[in-house]
């Protein structure tokens, strides 16, 4: 099981997603978010902001991101990940799998318990998009730790 990082942006856009992992539409495999960290590089302000993560079934439109290997042995990933979308990513009807309500000012870090990580199903184009849906106009930045099974 190898295990990837992908760095997201998103610059003041009109989309609510920072950037998203989706299982390759010929090739899907299984993945999870284990680690993440999110965080506003705007000049410091007193707003609130509501981070979001769930499962969607299409990727919307957005720049390519090139997930890194943790470990230099281990192949080129199967997944597909953006960030800066102009479209949104088409996101599932049930319920965040994770909301972290915090201050532009914070930069917060997210690790998965034992069993706790986000996982989105070994379906084509299926996957977990981040989400700021309090606010879409300040640059946001975030670190993802993926596993690809």
């Amino acid at each position: 099981m190898a295990r990837y990082a992908c760095s997201f942006q998103r610059t003041a856009s009109l989309t609510l997603a920072v950037g998203s992992t989706n299982a390759d539409a010929t090739r899907p495999r299984r993945g999870k978010w284990y680690f993440a960290t999110f965080g506003s590089e705007a000049a410091p302000a007193d707003n609130a902001f509501l981070y979001q993560i769930q499962r969607c079934t299409t990727a919307g439109t957005s720049t390519a991101v090139t997930p890194q290997t943790l470990d230099p042995a281990d192949a080129a990933t199967e997944f597909d990940a953006g960030e800066n979308h102009t479209v949104n990513p088409t996101m599932t009807a049930s319920a965040f799998l994770l909301q972290l309500p915090l201050n532009q000012r914070s930069t917060f870090r997210w690790e998965a318990g034992i069993y706790g990580e986000v996982i989105w199903p070994a379906v084509a184009s299926n996957g977990l998009a981040l989400m700021t849906p309090t606010s879409s106009a300040v640059v946001i930045t975030s670190t993802v730790h993926v596993e690809e099974q």
